[in-house]
């Protein structure tokens, strides 16, 4: 989705661009390419092991911090208004190959999952010091599992000794594994309690509201998104402005739209998912702020 993404940007002129989750820096490196030498790139990213990415070109620079503060720290740049914003919510490639990170259901590693490796908690704490009731809460919220209550349950019988590894934690869970979907019901675990562990929902509403106030009228909010949860998120603030059912109305008691939305979600082609088998659940919503 990468060409997609930053061609739905329209970067002209003296374009001021947020790539607002940087990670292996590979959209950075593509919106770099379209920009003349006169635009500006400020690229966030929590993660402090995104810096052996950073760029060598003036026009760039690489801020450490999650995306829902964007608005503080551009103004520290006094930058108060942007052309346009990239985000992409996926977890990066080396964050999910990296098996001490504790993102992947395919390697053993410690029960982690931060981002932010400062950030106190973990998927250790989640999975061994949460209620049953929380954890059901979280499954179902966060993936809409369905069994969210028997792998609760399930969770918080198996912990008498403590999970401490992701191996450990897939063992707890092989009642819940159908024989050929194991990694798919495993994902979804993982996605459901990664969430918690980094409060991506709440970061994801503030990131979006920050975004409405900083772009131009005709700057371009591109999102990728990878699963319902987040996707249901981002559908209904480009429709609405808000997190509501309906839109905010004006003075005179009618719908105030804030954003333009540009066409239908986009998903990667044939040839995109077989170079890169991650993009296979992505879809990008474009919408123009009015």
């Amino acid at each position: 989705m990468l060409n997609s993404a930053v061609e739905n940007l329209k970067i002209s002129g003296e374009s001021i661009i947020i790539d607002a989750t940087f990670g292996g820096g590979g959209h950075s490196k593509e919106i770099l390419i379209k920009m003349n030498r006169n635009c500006r790139l400020f690229a966030f990213d929590r993660d402090q092991d995104s810096s052996q990415n950073t760029i060598n070109d003036n026009r760039f620079k690489l801020i450490y911090s999650n995306f829902r503060n964007i608005k503080n720290f551009l103004r520290v740049e006094n930058i108060f208004k942007v052309d346009g914003i990239l985000a992409d919510l996926g977890v990066s490639s080396f964050q999910i190959d990296t098996p001490s990170r504790g993102f992947s259901v395919r390697f053993d590693g410690p029960l982690d999952m931060r981002m932010n490796q400062n950030q106190k908690l973990s998927a250790l704490d989640v999975v061994n010091n949460y209620e049953e009731d929380k954890l059901s809460e979280i499954l179902f919220n966060n993936a809409d599992l369905k069994n969210a209550k028997k792998i609760a349950r399930q969770i918080v019988i198996n912990r008498k000794n403590k999970i401490k590894t992701t191996l450990e934690f897939n063992n707890s869970l092989k009642s819940f594994l159908k024989k050929g979907s194991e990694n798919k019901t495993l994902a979804k675990i993982y996605q459901a309690i990664r969430i918690e562990v980094n409060d991506e929902i709440e970061s994801l509403k503030d990131f979006l509201i920050s975004s409405k106030d900083l772009l131009k009228k005709g700057g371009r909010l591109c999102i990728i998104s990878y699963h319902s949860v987040e996707d249901r998120i981002v559908k209904r603030f480009f429709k609405n402005g808000n997190f509501k059912t309906e839109p905010s109305k004006d003075l005179y008691g009618k719908y105030k739209k804030e954003f333009k939305i540009c066409g239908s979600f986009k998903t990667p082609d044939v040839n995109e998912i077989k170079i890169n088998n991650r993009s296979r659940s992505a879809k990008l919503r474009v919408a123009e702020r009015l």
